[in-house]
């Protein structure tokens, strides 16, 4: 498994924003909201291409944003293997946003570990979405 977070996996596309944010499925799980929704044309390379937002409303000073989406980045990337082996698995592609909700800056290792919550949570309500089964 590589451990690189490419271009391919970055979301970028202003139409798929949009699409994400008024027709996604969203949960919170603090310091974390994820918004997801099954890829309108899957692609080949990568099974999930995600965004990761932190609001200026609340961290004004751009070394603040920058330092927290840098912790959010390093840690999706690390634990993304669990989330993209159980997406191929079941033949799913998805487009996922990051917006992080928390008041204050997080150490890594918080984020870290909430992360491996999150993409777990992530996979549970993808189960019951698009593949229709409750546990």
């Amino acid at each position: 498994m590589s451990y690189t977070f490419t271009k391919e996996e970055r979301l970028c596309s202003k139409r798929l924003i949009d699409s994400l944010f008024h027709n996604g499925s969203s949960f919170v799980l603090y310091p974390y909201r994820v918004v997801f929704i099954k890829a309108e044309e899957p692609s080949s390379s990568v099974p999930v291409q995600c965004i990761i937002s932190v609001p200026k409303r609340r961290f004004k000073r751009a070394v603040d944003r920058n330092m927290l989406k840098r912790r959010m980045r390093e840690s999706y990337r690390l634990q993304k293997h669990t989330l993209y082996s159980f997406l191929q698995q079941h033949m799913l592609s998805l487009t996922v946003a990051f917006q992080y909700v928390g008041k204050e800056k997080t150490a890594y290792a918080q984020l870290h570990q909430r992360m491996e919550l999150v993409l777990g949570k992530l996979k549970d309500e993808c189960t019951k979405i698009y593949l229709g089964e409750d546990d």
